[in-house]
């Protein structure tokens, strides 16, 4: 009988959590107190985590970066388990270029306050956790898509020097926890998409089609967080103006990228969340529209610092109005960004869009003047290669936050973008999978598709979906 008191006292344990779950997947998120199943996990993650960032504090990124650090792997022993980082060095690097401190990262992931469960829609088995603040995601990932992203990081790292406001979800991190008697778990940190989400109303993710690509809201005026679909958006349009241009043309590159990487049914995450009035561009005063330049150039020289750090940097540097690069906007709107950033080499007033003069405050003028001084200097020091590389390859003016890549501001609407989930390869199982969801779904549109046919009808739905 005492061995059998045990196995009861967990089978009811196990019914308990079951029932508490299915409730739980009604909210989407939750948080993981001692009481959830993967307190034991999420607790050794903080720790490893915290172990692993205190092992790059206390040991700076050397001058350049070699081929060994893309394959080093650190095994750090803790007590009741052991937890191995990879290529560390590397996404060090990445989160520098991001504007990201160690310490600033290290605090979030191992702060005292819980991590977060999201209980996803998705198919896949993985387990998705958030960090306390919700500004990092963690994903439980099979050995073969972390082999897949370890043997392609230099040219995932690669592509983000060459276009910092790439889309595609920032990787901060891959590692492994080793539990004795228990199988290899292996993780992967990513910067969330929707953060700050405290505004945000609604949340989707597209991928272009439209079998099981609907998902039922949440009731109106409850706190449930649901993440929808295709079908969802329809009649829904993503209104930038002037910015649209440039989100159609970084979409298509990136998904080009995922293209060469031979991978399919990755997702574009949207979401939407009303803009205060004095976020909109007409009220924008001089000094935030400067504020915002200088992080739009600081998102490219910060890159291209790191790249040449890197084993083959040869990121070309786009030069001149050429229509290839992601940015392209009206003539107009170019002479506008021109003043604003040739403003800052000479003296000039405070002015908002809408051409008044003087008006701002004391510490809003301090602001400016102090980012003349230092696109002064720099155009002193680079001829304003700099500005130029900005002018032709990023016109876009990051929010002045914490996650400003995966914002884009609207007349109306912040609209927050990424593109996730780049680890399916279109191998021989998916090819048969599209065979038979042919005869299954004939003359629709599903997510098995071949590569080229997936980034092609991706960028025609965010073209058809945007104004």
């Amino acid at each position: 009988m005492s061995h059998m008191e045990p196995r009861r006292s967990r089978t009811v344990k196990r019914r308990m959590w079951g029932g508490l779950r299915q409730q739980w997947k009604l909210l989407g998120l939750f948080e993981i107190d001692q009481q959830h199943e993967f307190y034991s996990l999420t607790c050794m993650m903080k720790e490893g985590l915290s172990t692993a960032i205190q092992n790059t504090i206390d040991n700076p990124l050397p001058e350049e970066l070699s081929d060994d650090d893309f394959r080093m792997e650190v095994t750090q022993i803790h007590k009741e388990f052991r937890m191995e980082s990879f290529a560390g060095p590397v996404f060090a690097s990445l989160r520098r270029s991001l504007g990201m401190t160690e310490k600033e990262y290290q605090l979030s992931l191992s702060s005292e306050g819980h991590y977060l469960q999201f209980i996803s829609n998705s198919k896949s088995k993985a387990d998705f956790f958030l960090t306390n603040d919700k500004r990092f995601f963690l994903k439980t990932q099979n050995k073969r898509e972390v082999r897949f992203l370890l043997s392609n990081l230099k040219i995932y790292m690669e592509h983000l020097e060459k276009y910092p406001h790439s889309l595609l979800v920032k990787f901060l991190g891959v590692h492994r926890i080793k539990i004795p008697h228990q199988k290899k778990k292996y993780f992967i940190v990513m910067q969330s998409v929707f953060y700050p989400d405290e505004r945000i109303h609604s949340r989707y993710d597209i991928k272009g089609c439209e079998v099981s690509r609907w998902t039922d809201p949440a009731p109106e005026g409850s706190q449930v967080i649901v993440v929808l679909k295709d079908l969802n958006f329809e009649g829904h349009f993503i209104t930038l103006d002037q910015q649209r241009p440039w989100l159609l043309r970084q979409v298509e590159i990136d998904t080009d990228f995922l293209q060469t990487l031979n991978v399919l049914d990755y997702s574009l995450l949207l979401a939407e969340q009303p803009l205060h009035e004095d976020e909109r561009h007409h009220s924008l005063s001089f000094a935030t529209l400067i504020m915002r330049t200088k992080k739009s150039i600081s998102a490219i020289t910060t890159k291209r610092k790191t790249s040449r750090s890197m084993v083959t940097s040869s990121s070309p540097t786009h030069t001149g109005a050429a229509p290839s690069v992601p940015g392209t906007v009206p003539e107009e709107d170019s002479a506008i960004l021109e003043s604003q950033t040739d403003c800052g080499m000479q003296h000039c007033h405070v002015m908002d869009m809408r051409g008044g003069s003087g008006g701002a405050e004391e510490e809003e003028e301090e602001e400016v003047s102090s980012v003349q001084e230092e696109l002064r200097g720099r155009g002193t020091r680079t001829g304003s290669a700099e500005l130029r590389d900005f002018q032709a390859q990023n016109r876009r003016l990051l929010p002045n936050f914490k996650n400003p890549l995966h914002v884009i501001d609207g007349p109306e609407q912040r609209y927050f973008i990424g593109i996730i989930d780049i680890f399916t390869v279109y191998g021989f199982k998916k090819r048969l999978e599209h065979l038979w969801k042919t005869l299954r779904h004939p003359g629709r549109t599903f997510s098995t598709v071949s590569p080229p046919a997936y980034c092609s009808r991706l960028c025609q739905w965010v073209q058809d979906h945007t104004k």
